[in-house]
């Protein structure tokens, strides 16, 4: 479907524009908001490119919403710019700033058709008959429900009405499009095709746009870059993999997609972890102060960074962790995911240590999270209470 919206579109104006280097459309500096006496916005700066999407995720209350409503001009911020094209907009009322909001509700028009709906902000704006009819034409072949023109919002699925209301947005051709938790009221087959789908139009039509979602899949698809939120404050701000693969808080670690948080010290070349599992840490940059003797840190690693292998045996990896035993076991069909308890003495035969050496028998409760495919399960088959050998392929620790 994707491919067919966008062949059958043949735009003037911008909407047209070749491929260039993304300018900056959109511009927000330091934008906060205050409701009583609680924050619900605090400094937070962000800008999206002509034709790039941006994502702003975060728990409920973190102020996904309140963000977007001070965009579309629904609130007024109480400190901050919002700037659009290089133009300020943040004392322009809601209807003077072109931007289309697509809500999670669609507040489509019951009693209207699939055409008026469409046509209807046109038609508010004066534009004359035959030159709303030719846009609201072009749109429905956009949308592909030319033949679903005079069935009113009740007649269609869900999906359909969602294009209808992107159509409406783009009738009087905004400068941006900010999409409120657009998709979370369709099914989950439904919701993926057409979220790819409206990604490949805004590219096409290179129009910038602002998402806010819960959905974690949603957003790694959706953006160009993503804005994590919590308690009022930027978090971070990356392209998707960057912000999954390199999180700066362990916040934003354990909110975007599972991770595994552990305690330990670092000094002397060494990770020493809570229950004195130890690993070689990274060689420090050339030109930096010595470290302290030890410094009290966090490692962060996803599930599918570590590796398992046989008890007598190192597993091939750049990081060893010594040994664990499997706790749990839940097949997902395409993974594996498995609970291990890391067993406490430490590993110490690439470097003794006075670190690692010593450990105790004591008991630990050092549990970590793992994926494997369905391929790495076959080639180690193991089960609730199997030894293994714990590797990690990467892994980043937080200081402080």
């Amino acid at each position: 479907m994707a491919g067919e919206m966008v062949a059958t579109f043949h735009a003037t104006r911008a909407w047209a524009a070749p491929e260039t280097k993304a300018r900056q459309s959109v511009v927000i500096r330091g934008l906060s908001k205050w409701f009583g006496s609680e924050q619900v916005l605090d400094d937070v700066n962000f800008s999206i490119g002509e034709g790039e999407s941006l994502v702003l995720l975060g728990p409920s209350g973190s102020g996904k919403s309140t963000t977007l409503r001070l965009i579309a001009g629904l609130e007024t911020p109480d400190s901050g710019e919002i700037s659009l094209r290089g133009k300020r907009i943040e004392h322009l009322r809601a209807r003077d700033r072109n931007i289309g909001v697509i809500f999670q509700n669609y507040a489509l028009f019951p009693r209207m058709t699939v055409a008026d709906n469409i046509g209807f902000g046109l038609r508010i704006r004066k534009w004359g008959r035959e030159k709303r009819g030719e846009v609201v034409n072009r749109l429905l072949d956009l949308i592909g429900l030319r033949d679903q023109r005079d069935k009113f919002p009740s007649q269609i699925s869900g999906g359909q009405q969602q294009r209808v209301a992107i159509a409406r947005a783009l009738a009087y051709e905004p400068d941006l499009l900010l999409f409120d938790e657009s998709f979370s009221a369709l099914d989950p087959q439904t919701r993926t095709g057409l979220r790819r789908e409206i990604r490949a139009l805004l590219r096409k039509l290179r129009i910038p746009a602002l998402f806010i979602t819960h959905d974690q899949e949603e957003a790694m698809e959706m953006g160009d870059q993503i804005a994590i939120l919590n308690r009022g404050r930027l978090e971070q701000l990356g392209a998707p993999d960057e912000v999954y693969n390199d999180p700066q808080t362990e916040f934003v670690a354990t909110f975007l997609g599972a991770a595994n948080v552990v305690e330990g010290n670092w000094g002397d070349g060494f990770i020493a972890l809570d229950c004195e599992q130890c690993l070689r840490a990274p060689r420090p940059a050339p030109n930096t102060a010595p470290q302290a003797s030890m410094e009290r840190i966090k490692m962060i690693f996803r599930p599918e960074d570590v590796t398992l292998g046989a008890p007598t045996g190192l597993v091939e990896t750049p990081h060893h962790l010594g040994r664990g035993e499997i706790i749990d076991i839940s097949f997902t069909g395409a993974t594996e995911s498995l609970t291990i308890k890391l067993l406490p003495r430490g590993y110490t035969a690439q470097s003794p240590n006075s670190v690692c050496d010593g450990a105790s028998d004591k008991s630990c409760n050092l549990m970590i999270k793992a994926v494997r495919t369905k391929w790495e399960a076959k080639r180690l088959r193991l089960t609730a209470g199997s030894a293994v050998s714990v590797g990690l392929r990467s892994y980043k620790i937080l200081r402080g």
